[in-house]
């Protein structure tokens, strides 16, 4: 079995026990965002703070995006174990704190601290799996953990719900806490790793700079356009600042012994190819989860519920491909499977371009099925030939770079697409809205959004808002087909081999 030194049937490992524990955390990492998401209007109605609202999601993501690298590289030098059992103790202080906020302020605060934790989860956990599992065995068993994400994409806003209905919003943050000390738990008893006993070199100053360039980076995109204008002293300021830093950041990982994020990593074709598709995917999957919706309720008059069930769809094609993938990388290997994936992407863009409200929430449904299909493909596909790509010492940073490029990709994709739906909104209340037009913001637009909002406009203006944003949101759906096209011509660039595999001297 291919890094044997990590996997330590020695030390009598318990695989099925430590498979448990990183489903259990996968799961309460997972379950977090749809599970938030449900209370935030039963939060917002007794902590106030409209106004922030985006931060109690942008704060947690921030840590998040900003973490994830760090752990990676730290879970190189000192092992996985204390790495995610540190990473979930914080993630559940956080959430603790969380549960007994008394402000918006305070809110953001702990999700901060919640996102320093979640940082630690998903890569390290991944990561793990790698490590105790054969090359052989990783397909099969990432179909498994891809299938976490559909149960916590069911579970996390009918949960969500009952609490806040029956107990309080507080206990959203509370319900994972059991369960996050379980995995814990089960990774002290059941993995055992036999580190080399030799003292690591942290690159601090590395660690440092990476997290001035993504921090600004994450403001800049999520205030830019907001809060502050795109030539404004604020934005500029943070862009001189994100530039510098990242230039001192590649002098800084090139002379140093242990550096942050390995650039020769990079070099690796496989991997370079994973990650930008990672990043071309990352902003594919924000442009349908937040703007699908909309276009649900918004144009179909359909309630929330309905509109929830049509990104449910995408949950359900995601761990049921992953499956199917992972029995298919054995048969086909790696770069037929994903290319498969890729062109489910470029299907599901195609039917979102095509989509009219004539389709109703079942067009909307099938196009967000195929795109899942299309992400359970390609992501299970990923992370076990980048797995198979390196050596022990590197598969931390390696996973962790993946989903990082993932991260990057939602954020820049939240700013990018936001600023294309924005912006075609505006133009068509200009051109085509006549003395109406010129009376509607985007603000307007949320009167789509709710039965009894709708039902107090004027014909023509509701016409004309839903006019507005079908036509926008065909805008977005074009960005999104554009990246599922450069995914797939990416994907035809991966080695034609059928397995890629490193070779377990070099560990």
């Amino acid at each position: 079995m291919e890094d044997t030194i990590q996997n330590t049937e020695k030390k009598e490992t318990k695989r099925k026990y430590v498979l448990v524990a990183v489903m259990l955390a996968m799961f309460v990492g997972a379950v977090e965002a749809t599970i938030v998401a449900t209370a935030m209007p039963a939060i917002v109605g007794e902590l106030g703070g409209f106004s922030h609202y985006s931060w109690v999601f942008s704060a947690y993501l921030l840590m998040n995006t900003i973490t994830v690298l760090i752990y990676g590289k730290l879970a190189d030098l000192f092992g996985r174990k204390p790495v995610i059992t540190f990473g979930i103790g914080i993630f559940l202080l956080g959430s603790l704190l969380c549960g007994v906020a008394a402000s918006m302020g305070q809110l953001i605060l702990f999700r901060l601290l919640q996102g320093i934790g979640a940082g630690a989860v998903m890569p390290i956990a991944t990561t793990i799996v790698g490590d105790i599992y054969s090359p052989e065995e990783r397909p099969k068993i990432q179909g498994y953990l891809s299938s976490v994400w559909g149960i916590s994409a069911v579970m996390g806003p009918a949960v969500g719900g009952l609490l806040v209905e029956f107990l309080s919003w507080r206990w959203v943050f509370w319900v994972s806490i059991p369960l996050g000390l379980l995995a814990m738990v089960g990774f002290w008893l059941f993995l055992h790793e036999n580190m080399e006993k030799k003292k690591p070199q942290i690159d601090y100053a590395g660690a440092g700079l990476l997290t001035v360039v993504i921090a600004s980076l994450m403001i800049i995109l999520v205030e830019g356009g907001v809060r502050f204008s795109w030539t404004s002293p604020q934005i500029i300021g943070l862009s001189v600042i994100a530039v510098a830093a990242f230039l001192f950041f590649i002098v800084q990982e090139q002379k140093t012994a242990e550096p942050m994020v390995p650039f020769e990593i990079w070099k690796i074709r496989p991997l370079f190819i994973a990650n930008v598709v990672s990043f071309t995917t990352g902003l594919m999957l924000i442009g349908i989860s937040s703007f699908l919706p909309a276009y649900v309720q918004g144009v179909m008059e359909e309630s929330a519920t309905v509109a929830g069930f049509t990104l449910t769809a995408m949950s359900i094609g995601w761990p049921i491909a992953s499956t199917v993938a992972g029995k298919l990388m054995l048969k086909i290997g790696y770069r037929n499977t994903s290319f498969i994936g890729g062109i489910f992407l470029v299907v599901g863009g195609l039917l979102f371009v095509a989509i009219v409200p004539a389709a109703g929430p079942g067009g909307a449904a099938l196009s967000s099925f195929c795109f899942g299909v299309g992400m359970g493909m390609t992501s299970t596909s990923f992370i076990v030939l980048i797995q198979s790509a390196v050596s022990w010492k590197q598969r931390g940073i390696t996973t962790a770079t993946n989903m990082f490029m993932r991260n990057l990709g939602n954020t820049v994709g939240a700013a990018l697409l936001g600023g294309i739906l924005n912006g075609q909104i505006l133009r068509y209340f200009s051109e085509r809205g006549g003395k109406v037009g010129e009376e509607l913001t985007l603000d307007s637009t949320n009167k789509l959004l709710t039965e009894e909002q709708r039902s107090e406009l004027l014909p023509a203006v509701k016409a004309l808002l839903q006019d507005g944003l079908s036509h926008s949101l065909h805008s977005v759906y074009v960005a999104v087909l554009i990246f599922g096209i450069i995914s797939l011509i990416l994907i035809f660039f991966l080695p034609k081999k059928k397995n890629w595999q490193v070779d377990s001297s070099s560990s």
